[in-house]
This record gives C-alpha cells, structure tokens and sequence, in this order.
C-alpha cells in the first residue's frame, strides 16, 4: 500500500525510510532512569468512546535522535488534526493509514525540555480529546553492555522462584496458575530474582538474560513468553514495569546487568492489534495463518529465487503467534522505539533478540543500527538457529557476505560450537570424529566479524540439558562446562545447570524447563542452602563456582586471544594470551579412560617464558620446564600460567 507521508517529512531524521526514496535512517536514544510509568497515556474520551492509549507512553529528551512518532490508539480518531500546548514541540505530520482507530504523529524534540505536554485531538462533528505525554530527562551513559568478561545466566522466570504467590493467577488473564502441568504457569516472577541475586553473585554470574517478561494475554501455554500481547507492560504474573526495573537496579548493585530478551517477529494472537490492524499488511498474509518454510539458507543463497526468501521470512511459525510486516515503516518505527524506551526505562546491559533472521533483512539493519548508534556499549546477540557457520556468521556485524547485505549485530547464538562441543565429548576418537570436531568448528572463525563476541552455550531454553545431552555422565558435564567457560566467547548457563538438572526420557520443554529447587517454600531440595542435593549436586555445583570465580578474577585469563592444538591421541590443549601475546592460561581436555602423560615440549613455543603452571582445582604446580603433565582420565583442567 501507499503511505502517506512526504518526502520532506523523511528529510527531518524520522525514524524509517520512505520505500524508494534512499533516505538515511537514523535513529532514537540512550538509556537513563525514567519516573515510573504506565504502558501507555490515557487521553480523555467520551463515555462513549473506548479508552485511547499512546505508544511509547513517555520519552526522553537528550537523545541522539531528537525525532519521535507516536502511536494514538482510540475510537474513530483516524483523520484528526493534533496540536500541542509548547512550541517547543513541533508537530512535523500527521497520519492515518487504514484503520479508523489510528493516528501516527511524528513529532520533533530538538528543543523540547523534560516537563509534561498536552497533546489535543480535533476532529469535525468530534468532541477534543487530550491526553498528557511526558518527557524525561535522562539520566545519562548507563548502560554497561556484556562482553567476554562476563558470564550469563539463562532463566526461565515462570519455572526460577517464586518471590510473591499472590500474583500467581491474576483476574484478567485467562492462563490461571497451575504448578501441577509442565506446559502451565508454575509461578514464577521478577521478585524470585530479586531474591536470589546474592546467589547468582555468588555463583559468579555476571550478566542474567530472562526469558521475555512482557504481557503474554494468550489462553493456555504462556509461560514461555514468546507470544506478546502488550509491548510496553511486564506481565503482571511477574510483577510490574516498576519491579522490573528495581531487578535491574539491585542486579546492578550485584554487579550483575539485565538483558533483555526482545521478539520482532512476531506477536501473540491475542494481541490488540489482532482485532484492530493499523493497516492489512501489518501482519503478513493479511494476518490469516501461512507457516514459515524455516529455509533460512534461502536468505543468502546466491542461486536462490525472491519466492524462496519470502516463504521464509513472511511464513509464521504456528497460528497463534501472527507474523510481523516489518516493511511497513511505522510497525518498523514501532518496534525500534520499543526496544530503545525499554534499554532506556530499565538500564538494561544488553539485548537477545529470539528468531532474529525471519524478521525483514533491511529492517534489521535499520534496528541494530539504531540501537547501536545510541547506546555504542550495549551489546545486541541475536538467535539464528544453525549449526553452520556460514549462515551464522552472515548476520555479525564485520562478517564478509557476497551479497553486500550490511549488518550492525553484535554478536550471535553460536549453535555451530554447540553442536561441535556435544559430538567431540560423545562420538568415539578418530581422525575424523570426537575432539577435532571442536577444532574444525573453530578453525571456522575466520567466518566471523568478531568470533570473540559470539556467546556460547552447551544448552538453552529450547533444547535438553546438557546433562542429559551427555548421558548423564559427569566426567563429560564437567569437561563440557570446564570449556565453556574458559574457551573463546562470552559464555551462557542455562538456570540449574549447576546442579545438573536433567530432562531423562523426554524432550518436553515443561521438563526441560522444570522448576528451579528452593525457589518454592514447598521443596525438599535447595539450590541456595544445598539441602537435599546429591553429593554429586553438591560437586557440580562447587566446580562451577569455581571457574565462574575464576573467570571475575582473572577476566585477562578468559578474555585475550585463543590458541588452540590440533587434538591428538584424545588430548586438546588450547592456550588465552593477554594483550601482549604472552599465554596466560591453558585449558587440557582428556577423553582417554586412563591417566594421560602429555609431553609438554609440544607447547613450547607457548610455554618458553613460562615459569610454572598452577591447576585451578587444586592449586598444584608444575614446572613449564617439566618433560610432561599427567592428566587424570576424561578429565578437564584449567592452568594459570607464570
């Protein structure tokens, strides 16, 4: 469809590009502390009207991009005309598209201070109505970003703690509280993290990224929060956008930060817009269910056809989650000021966006763009599900693509090293097969803008727990976790992987995704205290401690170059070095069932202005100088270097 705007308009720095017209597009904002707010501002109606609310509910002044469009929502407001009270504020358009119920303001705030506005809808034959719209002042750099210094913990809140029983079913949304079923709200919310900073501080985590928080108003199965019905309000079975940001300001008091986990592509069916669209092609398919075809090589495929590609990114996933037309530039303007107003209301550290490459191509360019141009630390990773890195590695920032398609991304999911880490600890030893499957997938570096900003993981929210991924045999958790967190990358834990939560026999993800012990009063077991852990538990537990510590107080051990060996005789060595070149720790795995004498002089180039080296788990030495290093069977050890 055409949409009415000029090109005049474009020129003033809004936030999209007119179709065709080559504009650049620029972008919004940095984050701050801003006064609590609602999810959107109320204008005054009639009795007869319905309630009329504005997105984003409030903004701030100060930012890098002084241009702003908001989005009125109310009955028959389509062709009004808008005025504010403060010349400050200059109103550049005014648009409506196919919806009677719509009124798109582009609005500049170059010279706008922080205060509260009225804003007045007119129309012929139409009472005004107003509303009052707030500009914040921001606090200014806050955010702190996440790079291989830190170390992730991924929780799925509905299933982590549950910190306030009294919000476990709430009146107005149909998915009521039931702890009995794996695919039911269990009861989880913001407030059990809160409680359990101090663990997770313990611990040594560094950075939590929760599974999306937002308002899921679905019928049945949505704890996962995937299925987004309310862009701007927390989910009131987890608390509020106020407790939302005090988790981030007492994480941050942890020296922990919050990232965000942020869907574009797609909503729940229950959204409002689903019974209200701004225009018909703001869903695609005219918002009637056609699946994706999941072919996301067709992307990027050299050979490939223009049909194939939109069968991708057009198709949606299932019926009820509609699928977003990203084309359309006030959805684009939309979803770009969301995620802006959220790093900005809640100081967030970074951003996970789920299903990253069905959204638009272009559209994601303009997005990361934006985000990145505000806020230069924040760091963006984005899901693209694969275990090749060439289609990986297509969507970072840096990468070389044939296609010339720019990408301002960060970082991405690394399910290559995943994968490759799960076959070199299970398949048997040859010269094909097992260890040299994580050195092949590493040599593929070369793929990447910046292999050291990807973050890596042995499991997740969507896939069995490593520990049942290895047969539940510790001696391989423990080398898979071991390497995790010493090898290149920032490193993601899935939530009780500590205590080696398992899924045996199923790949449901209500198991996967099981409650977290000690996070209800009703348990028998305890994560925090260790009541009613195994021995086994307990060891995990303490081993993970240990190298999560490890990594925050020798963040150079774990954040310079990586050098690594080609595995032989089931032996992998691979070196950190610091900023000069100089190795500062080396990493051993041994799959062999017996202990391994490793000849050292292998690794002299490495070893030659090293003096000793000390294991991490029990602070035993040995001189650099020595013929070899016994290592005990299917074992991981980690040694600083001196």
């Amino acid at each position: 469809m055409a949409y009415r705007l000029s090109a005049a308009t474009a020129i003033t720095g809004l936030l999209f590009v007119l179709p065709g017209s080559g504009l650049a597009y620029s972008t919004p904002a940095d984050n701050t502390a801003a006064n609590a707010v609602s999810s959107s501002a109320e204008i005054q109606t009639d009795k007869q009207d319905s309630p009329t609310s504005v997105a984003p509910p409030s903004w701030w002044t100060g930012m890098k991009n002084t241009q702003l469009q908001l989005m009125i929502h109310g009955h028959n407001i389509a062709g009004s005309q808008v005025s504010v009270d403060d010349k400050s504020i200059q109103i550049v358009n005014v648009t409506s598209l196919e919806s009677a119920h719509y009124v798109f303001v582009d609005i500049d705030l170059s010279q706008a201070r922080p205060g509260e506005y009225t804003f007045t809808l007119t129309k012929q034959n139409t009472a005004p109505r107003q509303f009052s719209y707030t500009l914040n002042k921001r606090a200014g750099k806050v955010e702190r970003g996440f790079s291989q210094r830190d170390s992730i913990y991924l929780i799925a809140p509905d299933r982590f703690a549950n910190g306030n029983p009294d919000n476990d079913s709430i009146e107005n949304l149909t998915d009521k509280h039931q702890p009995d079923r794996p695919g039911g709200r269990h009861g989880g919310d913001i407030q059990g993290i809160i409680n359990h900073l101090d663990y997770l501080n313990d611990m040594g985590f560094t950075q939590i990224w929760s599974m999306p928080l937002l308002e899921n108003a679905m019928d049945n199965y949505s704890y996962h929060g995937y299925a987004i019905t309310d862009h701007y309000n927390i989910d009131a079975r987890y608390g509020s956008n106020q407790l939302y940001r005090q988790l981030s300001r007492e994480a941050n008091e942890h020296n922990i930060g919050i990232i965000m986990d942020v869907v574009l592509n797609h909503i729940g069916s229950n959204h409002p817009w689903m019974s209200d669209l701004p225009s018909s092609d703001w869903v695609h398919h005219q918002g009637e269910f056609s699946a994706t075809t999941h072919r996301r090589e067709a992307l990027h495929d050299i050979h490939g056809v223009e049909a194939d590609k939109k069968a991708f990114s057009n198709g949606w996933f299932v019926p009820t989650m509609p699928d977003l037309n990203q084309q359309n530039p006030y959805l684009a303007t939309y979803l770009i000021q969301n995620a802006i107003w959220w790093v900005e209301y809640a100081q967030l550290s970074g951003i996970r966006v789920d299903t990253y490459s069905y959204s638009d191509k272009a559209f994601l360019t303009r997005w990361t763009k934006a985000l990145t141009t505000q806020y230069p630390d924040l760091n963006i990773v984005g899901e693209e599900w694969t275990t090749n890195p060439v289609i990986t590695s297509y969507w970072q920032a840096g990468s070389n693509r044939a296609d010339g398609y720019q990408s301002y991304l960060p970082s991405v999911m690394d399910f290559p090293l995943q994968q490759a880490l799960i076959n070199a600890l299970k398949n048997e030893e040859s010269w094909g097969s097992g260890l040299i499957e994580l050195y092949e997938i590493l040599a593929s570096d070369a793929l990447y803008g910046d292999p050291y900003n990807l973050v890596t993981f042995t499991d997740n929210h969507d896939m069995s727990r490593i520990f049942t991924q290895l047969d539940e045999n510790y001696a391989l958790w423990d080398m898979a976790m071991t390497y995790l967190l010493t090898s290149r990358g920032i490193p993601q834990v899935f939530y009780g992987t500590e205590i080696l939560m398992a899924n045996p026999g199923t790949e449901d993800h209500g198991i996967i995704r099981t409650d977290f012990p000690g996070g209800w009063e009703h348990h028998d077991q305890n994560a925090v205290t260790q009541k009613g852990l195994s021995s086994l538990q307990k060891k995990a537990q303490n081993r993970m401690r240990s190298l999560l510590n490890f990594r925050r107080q020798h963040p150079g051990a774990v954040s310079g170059e990586y050098l690594h060996y080609v595995p032989e005789a089931g032996i992998y060595v691979y070196f950190r070095l610091n900023k000069q070149g100089t190795p500062v720790m080396m990493g051993l795995l041994n799959k062999n069932t017996a202990v391994t004498e490793v000849e050292l002089s292998r690794f002299a180039p490495q070893l030659k202005q090293i003096k000793q080296l000390t294991r991490l788990k029990d602070n035993k030495t040995v001189a650099a100088t020595a013929a070899t290093l016994s290592v005990p069977a299917q074992s991981a050890s980690v040694w600083l270097l001196q």
